[in-house]
């Protein structure tokens, strides 16, 4: 899963629909590509924004659902979480290397 995660972040399209994902979850894909055609200049096909959801998705970032004919796209933070806690330890007290 880790691959995954570190592929979906890898891509500066990627992070930016998450970053509009996290401004505003449960969009459709209609309302992400006007996302970032007007407030990113991206000019990027409505296929293109639809498959870097979709490895979004395989890495567990984004979850869809279904509404009528409508599909939503809602950011999961859950999989950044695992990432993070995995290198992050305690602060232990002790004594402080030099840098010298």
């Amino acid at each position: 899963m880790a691959d995954d995660l570190f592929k979906a972040l890898a891509d500066p399209t990627r992070r930016t629909i998450l970053d509009e994902l996290t401004e505003k979850s449960g969009q459709t894909l209609f309302e992400i590509c006007s996302r970032l055609s007007m407030r990113h200049g991206l000019g990027i096909s409505r296929q293109g924004v639809s498959q870097h959801l979709a490895v979004l998705e395989a890495a567990g970032l984004v979850e869809t659902r279904r509404e009528g004919r409508y599909k939503f796209h809602d950011l999961r933070t859950a999989p950044l979480r695992q990432i993070t806690e995995r290198w992050l330890v305690p602060d232990t007290p002790g004594p402080e290397k030099s840098t010298s």
